[in-house]
């Protein structure tokens, strides 16, 4: 599916996560590992085209948030293993 995204898209993508890993990856310091920060971005990533009720909410911001966290535990593999490179 990324490979499908227009390159302007991927690009964004690419920056911003690499920019999660990288502080994922100093989560010993600053405790915003892969899930904290999903669900810190998550919310602001991905939401439903119209208005639903808070249950039907949470279950999508928590799917969204596991599909956060998965692009950025794996984010090397999914964008290229030189995403460190982009700072």
């Amino acid at each position: 599916l990324v490979n499908q995204l227009p390159e302007a898209n991927l690009i964004l993508l690419r920056h911003l996560f690499g920019v999660l890993h990288h502080i994922e990856q100093n989560s010993s310091v600053n405790q915003m590992n892969a899930f904290n920060l999903a669900l810190c971005i998550a919310p602001n990533m991905l939401w439903l085209p119209s208005p639903t009720g808070p249950e039907e909410e949470s279950q999508s911001t928590k799917k969204v948030a596991l599909l956060v966290q998965f692009l950025i535990e794996n984010s090397g593999e999914i964008f290229g293993g030189d995403i460190a490179s982009l700072f």
